[in-house]
């Protein structure tokens, strides 16, 4: 089954076959979700918003997918850790975890960031059957 979708999640860092199998277990067939966004919300990532005579806050929902979200959000932690050589494992995410860092957001609100990016990556891929193409990191600190 994994082979006869004609992509490889396994093709994004820190994605093992196993994790790649458990993803698209939990998924199912990704034309059910019309958008990114149906995804995330299947899984438990996305905010919920309540609102009550014009004023609102979103919040986490505590519905959604278990395991798939457990899954994402392991992923995330994951692609975030530094190696014991001093380099993270996905220089890309490891930025984005560090520029959220410097907008005074939490560890967890974080890696719940990634995670929602993960998921949209995850639902582009199997959407057009793609492999993940790693983007180029640009060092903020080589122009000072």
């Amino acid at each position: 089954m994994y082979d006869m979708l004609g992509c490889t999640l396994t093709t994004i860092p820190g994605v093992s076959v196993i994790t790649a199998v458990k993803i698209l277990s939990e998924i199912g067939d990704i034309k059910r979700f019309g958008n990114a966004n149906k995804l995330a919300q299947f899984a438990g990532i996305a905010p919920l918003h309540l609102s009550s005579s014009g004023k609102g806050k979103d919040m986490a929902t505590k519905q959604g997918n278990r395991r798939l979200q457990a899954t994402i959000y392991f992923l995330a932690i994951q692609m975030v850790q530094v190696s014991s050589k001093g380099t993270p494992r996905n220089p890309v995410v490891r930025a984005y975890y560090e520029k959220r860092k410097a907008e005074r957001k939490t560890s967890q609100q974080a890696l719940i960031c990634i995670s929602r990016r993960l998921i949209s990556i995850i639902y582009g891929m199997l959407k057009n059957g793609t492999e993940y193409h790693m983007p180029v990191v640009e060092n903020a600190g080589e122009n000072r």
